[in-house]
């Protein structure tokens, strides 16, 4: 159940002038490419210039943090979007997927002095993954707008 506050309409900005990249998981990919949708709509909405959308897909959620690191090195961007999927398995692998890219990302953030959108979703199942990856519940679209948000402080 979703809170009403997050499905409150948030009205686009102008990021005409940012650079963003998007790290995206190509594991699991028919969930992150759904993620990666919902983030380049609200990178459009947004008036971000198709030449300063910069899109980088890594194997899994685990390398999300080392290609947020090269986009940033090699493009000097505003932002990054991170999307990947962590689908709870058999053992708790999941976990430490999860716990590494969690804090890999925020080691990016910080050191970086770069505002990184947290795509990355885990859940106790496909369908649960699916329902987080599409319309309304899209968090792609939540990361994107979260990153421009953090973006307006420093653009």
């Amino acid at each position: 159940m979703r809170r009403k506050e997050y499905t409150k309409k948030v009205y686009a900005g102008d990021a005409s002038k940012l650079k963003i990249g998007v790290v995206v998981s190509r594991f699991n990919s028919d969930i992150t490419e759904g993620m990666l949708e919902g983030t380049l709509s609200v990178l459009r909405e947004w008036r971000v210039q198709e030449k300063n959308i910069f899109i980088v897909h890594v194997p899994g959620s685990f390398e999300v943090p080392m290609g947020c690191v090269q986009l940033i090195r090699a493009k000097k961007l505003h932002a990054v979007v991170a999307l990947g999927c962590v689908i709870k398995g058999e053992t708790k692998h999941d976990e430490y997927i999860a716990s590494a890219v969690t804090q890999g990302i925020m080691n990016v953030m910080l050191g970086y002095n770069v505002p990184i959108g947290f795509g990355i979703i885990t859940t106790n199942n496909l369908e649960q993954a699916r329902v987080r990856s599409r319309g309304t519940a899209n968090k792609g679209r939540e990361a994107a707008l979260a990153v421009l948000e953090m973006s307006s402080f420093s653009a």
